[in-house]
């Protein structure tokens, strides 16, 4: 369900973030409230993540090393995301929606085909590693016919934790926070919370074993 209210605090973060497409929309679709996707500023900001998209995705100069692809994709990331840590590698191609939504620790790794649409804020702590065709998905429509027929849509922040690893062909819903130290087996659909140093697996994803949990960094 949608919110009636602005979050002022996931404002406030925002407002700490780089690339954003401000307007009255893109504060309530952060918000978790309902709001117009066809709004300029907004459809301004998906069309600069598709170029973005274009050119990351198909970047590979004939005289590339891997630094030098490493320093490229570095700087391309910069450009369209809300904020990227230090030492971060996200194997194209990649899918976002806005991308300014999307703050990443240090360390971080990604695999091949990471979707991540970032209507609401999805935030990824430090050394997490992601398997092929991980699905981040802060984006979704109420069941009612109308509101999808008037191009009204709302969100839900999505928050993975430190030292997570996601298996590969996961999907994490919207409104997920899994805690730090997790480990989410391949194929899994997370629609609910996981508590730290869980491993947790399947459709939908449930707590098997929990493990020794070790002191943050």
């Amino acid at each position: 369900m949608a919110s009636t209210e602005r979050n002022p605090e996931i404002i406030a973060q925002a407002k700490e973030l780089a690339n954003i497409p401000w307007c009255d929309d893109y504060e309530k679709m952060i918000s978790g409230q309902l709001y117009n996707a066809q709004a300029t500023k907004l459809v301004d900001g998906r069309f600069r993540a598709r170029q973005f998209m274009h050119k990351y995705n198909n970047h590979f100069p004939d005289d590339a090393t891997p630094a030098s692809l490493s320093a490229d994709r570095e700087k391309l990331l910069k450009g369209i995301l809300g904020k990227l840590g230090e030492d971060c590698f996200i194997e194209p191609p990649v899918n976002i929606d806005y991308g300014c939504n999307i703050s990443i620790g240090d360390r971080f790794y990604s695999n091949f085909n990471l979707v991540i649409l970032d209507c609401g804020m999805v935030t990824i702590g430090n050394r997490v590693m992601f398997g092929p065709f991980v699905s981040i998905f802060a984006a979704t429509h109420e069941v009612g016919v109308q509101s999808r027929r008037d191009e009204i849509e709302y969100a839900k922040p999505v928050t993975i934790g430190d030292d997570c690893w996601i298996g590969g062909n996961t999907t994490i819903m919207p409104g997920v926070t899994i805690g730090k130290g997790c480990t989410i087996g391949a194929g899994s659909i997370v629609t609910k919370d996981i508590p730290d140093f869980s491993v947790a697996i399947g459709s939908p994803a449930k707590v098997i074993k929990t493990v020794d949990p070790v002191p943050d960094l």
